[in-house]
């Protein structure tokens, strides 16, 4: 079986990690396509050297761009490489440009497709990525969902017998680290300056459109992140950097203390080491709920319910209305003494993406 991985972003490259783990034990031939969407070497290419990936076979270079262009982009230059690799699974991951542009073009190719953490749904139409979701799953062959509710909302919109429970890969890489960082194996995390480790900190990032691209949003968000009472470790994404200079909006005020993006091993030594996050990341959330940090997510809604209980995850669509006291106490609170339990698997959810696409395919 010969299965060609699309990836382009930063949290596709670690769930890509398990994965490419998880084929190098089997006979099966699998072949990375690199779409470039993300550039920036922070994004990229540390999380090929930091957890282990083998090199890209494809490059695709694309870069940069509207929505539109990029996508455009990826999708022609699929073709080419579909033609030439004839596999018989096209694994697409997650919700990117990326994702939908390699979904599209291997279905026009009548090539097989699976995507990998499908039934993920918003219900906010506004964000890119809940197009991309959707139209991915109801072009693809093979539904790896993460969650049982993932399930659900496929069966809502009649793509059960399409769909399959893998579990969430991201938990396989993530406790994976978890447990190298605590046994010594990775450096202490590169925290922006004035970030002590010894001494209680939030970390940050911030990088969503809704919360970026308006001036008055973003300035009142930094605003409400520099008023904390502790300090905050802004893990300033190139995106938000570029959406400050523009706005005129200084990221490095107050509480606030500025740094780059961090590989994946530094990130979770950086959650680790916080006394909770603060972010509008889907994949971040997710990790403070793994690592059992207390996380704030500046958005109306997430895809990831089940961090929601028990207030591991409390969602502040606007800090700014709120008063300082009020948003203080929500996005510096303890993490919950009550477990979370396991709604995301049992950190081997790439052997059993394997086993599906082995069980599906057909010669």
């Amino acid at each position: 079986m010969k299965v060609l991985s699309v990836v382009g972003a930063r949290p596709q490259l670690v769930k890509l990690a398990p994965i490419a783990a998880a084929f190098a034990g089997t006979p099966h031939q699998h072949v990375i396509v690199h779409t470039g969407q993300h550039y920036d070497a922070d994004l990229s290419d540390v999380f090929f050297t930091g957890l282990g990936i083998p090199d890209p076979d494809i490059h695709l270079g694309v870069g940069s761009g509207s929505h539109g262009a990029q996508t455009g982009a990826v999708l022609a230059a699929m073709d080419k490489v579909l033609e030439g690799e004839r596999p018989d699974w096209v694994l697409v991951y997650g919700d990117t440009n990326s994702t939908v542009a390699g979904a599209l073009s291997a279905v026009k190719m009548h090539l097989p497709v699976a995507h990998l953490e499908a039934g993920l749904r918003s219900f906010n139409r506004r964000m890119p990525e809940e197009h991309n979701r959707v139209l991915t799953d109801h072009c693809a062959d093979l539904l790896l969902a993460p969650t049982e509710e993932a399930v659900r909302h496929l069966a809502n919109e009649g793509l059960s017998d399409r769909t399959r429970l893998a579990g969430d890969v991201m938990v396989d890489i993530c406790l994976r680290v978890r447990d190298a960082v605590l046994a010594g194996k990775h450096p202490a995390p590169a925290l922006p300056e004035g970030i002590d480790p010894e001494r209680p900190f939030l970390l940050a990032t911030l990088h969503r459109p809704d919360n970026t691209d308006d001036p008055a949003r973003l300035a009142s968000i930094i605003e409400s992140l520099a008023a904390l009472p502790v300090p905050v470790a802004l893990l300033a994404h190139p995106r938000l950097i570029t959406r400050a200079d523009e706005h005129g909006v200084e990221l490095a005020q107050g509480s606030v203390r500025v740094g780059r993006p961090l590989p994946y091993a530094g990130l979770v030594a950086a959650v680790m080491a916080s006394v909770g996050v603060v972010t509008d990341s889907g994949g971040l959330q997710k990790e403070a709920f793994l690592l059992d940090r207390a996380c704030t997510t500046i958005r109306p809604e997430t895809e990831w319910v089940e961090t929601l209980e028990g207030s591991w995850n409390v969602l502040v669509p606007d800090p700014h209305t709120m008063p300082v006291s009020e948003w203080a106490k929500i996005a510096t609170r303890p993490a919950p003494e009550a477990p979370h339990g396991a709604p995301y698997g049992d950190g081997t959810a790439a052997e059993r993406v394997v086993k599906l696409l082995e069980e599906a395919h057909t010669p």
